[in-house]
């Protein structure tokens, strides 16, 4: 669904990054992943930095993680953002310590904690350099 009435800064697409910020197209969290050690990058870099190589492939997560840390804003940076928001650190369970800042949305803020089980939701744009889907996260209801 394509939310034009928010103000969001969207990111530039390259070749490097598109599988990320598309891969919701699909509904999939993409990142870049070693072909030799199987060790998962972000943000994108162009050599493992485990092993250097540079035999490096987009590959998709499951879309689960787990609230790292959080932080509930009330201030009005940019207009178009409903207050509160909750910038959210969450950590992908297919690898210790892939992490990354999102969104935690359908939330009441006294239902947050830390180690929380989340799933991803995307955020569609459309942009004349490419449609974008933000990944955002929400309490997965599936999981304890």
């Amino acid at each position: 669904m394509t939310e034009p009435s928010t103000l969001v800064v969207l990111p530039v697409l390259t070749e490097r990054n598109r599988h990320f910020w598309q891969g919701g197209a699909q509904g999939h969290l993409t990142f870049l992943r070693c072909q030799t050690c199987g060790y998962y990058l972000h943000p994108p870099i162009p050599v493992c930095p485990v092993d250097q190589s540079k035999d490096l492939k987009p590959e998709a997560v499951s879309g689960r993680a787990t609230l790292a840390s959080y932080s509930v804003n009330h201030h009005p940076w940019l207009p178009g953002f409903e207050l509160p928001y909750v910038v959210a650190l969450v950590e992908i369970p297919e690898q210790p310590a892939l992490r990354l800042t999102t969104n935690l949305v359908n939330c009441p803020l006294d239902e947050i904690e830390i180690g929380m089980a989340l799933r991803v939701v995307f955020r569609h744009f459309e942009d004349p350099g490419g449609d974008v889907w933000l990944p955002l996260f929400e309490p997965d209801g599936d999981r304890p």
